[in-house]
């Protein structure tokens, strides 16, 4: 019998979601991921902050609250709240009432949302520039929203396994003017490598002397430092500077809230108008999109956030969070250093949030997964939080081994 569906062919499974799934198959003891984007305890449990938990005792009592439709910009003081958390309760731009914040299907959903309102209002920007490499889902998310001219500029320096920042500069003053650039606000994914602040005031006058129109990436604030002040730092100096632009928020990692989708996209205008006729522009997006977005995760962020005593103790757990990778980082480097594995380590120190980019080749990734059971991307990346005390030897022993046995490109130099 024939099907409307004969023509569809199955789509290669999805790279992060594939290794997860590998690692759950897996039978062994010993096994190890390292692969997944979310925060594991020392036990190797997912986290549910405690200000969550209590936040959602309390709502759950509250019967005031229903499960009604939200806006079709969700809820506003959500929104509110997001935009004042990333630029600062006395930004400029929020005192001067030019912000407009609407709530997203988490940063994914933000993305969207700017990609696909760029395409119709901003025409000028043809091109979108993403860092190589980057998250893999941006290409795909831009493509979705209609671009085809989707370009890359310069970002890691395999020798140093840091920033490229001439190769990044040179690449940006050499394009259009009136481009659209997607920048990570901090914790870059995947490399973990991060500008200074000088660096960042130069990648602002770029902008400025291009014209670029830039979109930031904010799905890690206070994963660097633990202070999400701290982290926020270069999309305060672009308000500084007198710039428009686009902030994709995620509350996934800052406050666990994964499978909410908790998002936000933060736009920062001109002019008050101009912000009163974006988030009109921004609803009829949304509305045959998705209609309105959901509660849960929304309402709990807001009520950490306008309660002094609630977000005092997120503050805590963000920075107990950030603290366990930090340690882990050293933990790691040392125990690669007491191995005397070839090479140098220090980088994985040196970057920063969630992620390193180790240097690893697919050739000793695979050896690490098929012979001791640990799950990677291929790329090399590695979520730290997926390191515990207890498999730091396993982990080490595994890297000091295939790095011994396999010659890596990405280790030229570095021996």
């Amino acid at each position: 019998m024939s099907s409307f569906f004969a023509n569809v062919e199955v789509a290669p499974p999805d790279i992060v979601f594939h290794v997860t799934t590998a690692y759950n198959n897996d039978t062994s003891p010993d096994k190890c991921n390292l692969g997944v984007g979310a925060y594991r305890t020392e036990e190797g449990n997912p986290w549910v902050l405690p200000v969550v938990r209590s936040v959602e005792t309390a709502l759950a009592a509250d019967e005031t609250l229903n499960h009604e439709y939200l806006g079709i910009d969700g809820l506003r003081i959500f929104s509110d709240c997001a935009s004042r958390l990333l630029l600062g309760p006395s930004s400029k731009a929020i005192v001067e009432n030019r912000v407009c914040g609407v709530q997203s299907i988490s940063g994914t959903g933000a993305l969207r949302l700017g990609g696909n309102f760029l395409k119709t209002f901003y025409p000028l920007g043809k091109t979108i520039y993403i860092s190589d490499p980057t998250w893999a889902n941006h290409r795909p998310i831009f493509t979705s929203a209609g671009y085809s001219d989707i370009r890359t500029y310069p970002y890691f320096h395999p020798a140093s396994r840091g920033l490229d920042f001439d190769g990044m500069s040179k690449t940006l003053m050499a394009a259009e003017d009136s481009a659209i650039v997607v920048l990570h606000m901090c914790a870059h994914n995947p490399t973990g490598v991060d500008p200074s602040p000088e660096q960042w005031k130069k990648i602002c006058d770029i902008v400025k002397a291009k014209k670029f129109f830039t979109i930031f990436d904010c799905a890690y604030q206070g994963f660097v430092t633990g202070d999400p002040d701290v982290d926020a730092a270069p999309v305060r100096l672009f308000v500084d500077e007198g710039l428009e632009f686009m902030a994709a928020q995620s509350f996934s990692k800052n406050f666990g809230l994964y499978n909410e989708r908790a998002g936000n996209l933060t736009v920062v205008c001109n002019t008050p108008d101009n912000a009163i006729a974006v988030r009109s522009q921004l609803k009829k997006v949304v509305r045959p999109m998705y209609s309105n977005p959901p509660n849960h995760g929304a309402r709990i962020v807001v009520t950490v956030l306008n309660n002094k005593a609630y977000e005092e103790e997120w503050r805590v757990n963000l920075k107990t969070m950030t603290d366990r990778i930090h340690l882990m980082r050293k933990l790691l480097h040392s125990k690669l250093q007491q191995l005397r594995t070839p090479g140098t380590w220090v980088h994985i120190e040196e970057q920063k949030g969630m992620f390193t980019y180790t240097g690893l080749s697919p050739p000793q990734v695979d050896y690490i997964q098929d012979v001791y059971h640990i799950y990677m991307l291929r790329t090399g990346r590695i979520n730290m939080c997926g390191l515990t005390q207890r498999n730091l030897d396993h982990v080490a022993k595994a890297i000091d081994d295939a790095v011994r046995k396999f010659s890596s490109p990405s280790l030229n130099g570095r021996l």
